[in-house]
């Protein structure tokens, strides 16, 4: 491959025309990536590069490029995918207390009756969301120092309240006086790739990735979702499918019967939608083929920012309950594979309350779950 081609073909095109549109440039072979990377310093001025993300997980680069380039002279060798966003998505939340510190998501799913067996006990939580309250009273036994994507070198404080809603259900621990969640000793790594509304590039999601995999999570949890396919984003799902990380993702909230997110919808993750109190689908949950489990996600109240808690409902909030109770699997079992435990979960869900959901289908079940894979 004409690595120096490449590498005057993107100074060219960043310096030709106004950039309109952030891109990501995903190389075949990692020994052109490497090269091309190597090349690129040598010839590129420091501020120049400020504007070019390498994502070594997926041997591509991401920069903002004029609309409308082709990489046909490289073709083969080279893809350029747009550098989509992502959001979790708003839902309207109302303030709370916490009545007895077990949130009605978490005694449903019956977390609760385990405590005794297992508490998740040092099983890493990787939450890419938009960061998490490190004075909130109930989460400061449970976090990790976690990484900001969006300002290097700052904490992952959350400034927008979704990533700490999160965090409370999967790890929460201060029954005294707050609330508990799933898996109240497991820890949570806070990777901040969301800023302040919520929003985040692919490149960013697939950065914050490459850090769980690097940093060993057990676990990474995304309450988040996109309705384009993302070929960047999928090789990232893999790369972390085959190091042995398991991935929980929301299935969406458009109230959709055959279709849900990405990455839910990718075979590599856990795709989760939402149930109610009824132990019925709620109306605004993706559901249909793409789920592997329903999970509470209807008014769930949790932690919120400057030590508050909110009340919230999506598939987010689903997505947080399923984490957690792999954290307290993970802590009796340590050496199971992702695909494992989906066995495990599908394998135990109790069956929905409505005569028009597929037997195949259930909701998640913490007693039955870890009977499961004892019998395995």
């Amino acid at each position: 491959m004409d690595i120096a081609a490449l590498q005057r073909w993107l100074q060219h095109a960043m310096t030709a025309a106004p950039r309109t549109s952030k891109e990501i440039i995903r190389f075949q072979h990692g020994s052109d990536y490497r090269r091309f990377l190597q090349r690129l310093k040598q010839n590129t001025s420091s501020d120049a590069m400020k504007s070019i993300k390498p994502i070594p997980l997926i041997r591509a680069i991401s920069c903002e490029l004029p609309a409308g380039l082709s990489l046909e002279a490289f073709q083969g060798q080279v893809w350029l995918e747009k550098d989509c966003k992502i959001s979790v998505r708003p839902s309207p939340y109302k303030a709370g207390a916490m009545d007895n510190g077990i949130p009605w998501g978490v005694q449903h799913v019956r977390a609760p009756q385990v405590w005794g067996t297992t508490t998740g006990h040092r099983v890493k939580v990787g939450v890419i969301d938009t960061g998490v309250d490190f004075q909130h009273p109930d989460l400061q036994h449970s976090l990790l120092r976690g990484i900001n994507l969006i300002h290097r070198g700052r904490p992952p404080r959350d400034d927008n309240g979704h990533g700490t809603h999160i965090a409370g259900t999967i790890a929460a621990a201060n029954g005294m006086h707050g609330m508990i969640g799933v898996a109240p000793r497991a820890l949570i790594a806070p990777v901040k790739a969301f800023d302040h509304n919520g929003s985040a590039f692919v490149s960013d999601i697939i950065l914050g990735i490459e850090w769980c995999v690097r940093n060993k999570m057990d676990i990474i949890n995304m309450s988040f979702g996109m309705r384009n396919r993302s070929k960047a984003l999928l090789t990232a799902v893999i790369n972390a499918y085959n190091a042995g990380v398991i991935i929980v993702a929301s299935s969406g909230n458009d109230g959709k019967r055959r279709t849900v997110d990405y990455p839910a919808r990718y075979p590599q993750t856990i795709s989760v939608g939402a149930t109610n109190r009824l132990r019925r689908i709620a109306p605004f949950s993706n559901r249909g083929a793409y789920i592997d489990i329903y999970a509470p996600g209807d008014k769930i109240m949790s932690a919120w920012l400057r030590g508050h808690y909110n009340e919230m409902s999506g598939t987010s909030m689903a997505t947080s309950h399923v984490s957690g109770a792999i954290a307290l699997l993970l802590s009796l079992y340590p050496g199971m594979s992702p695909a494992e435990i989906k066995a495990v979960l599908k394998r135990s869900m109790q069956p929905l309350r409505s005569n028009k959901a597929r037997r195949t289908i259930g909701e998640l079940d913490v007693w039955r779950m870890l009977q499961a894979a004892e019998k395995r």
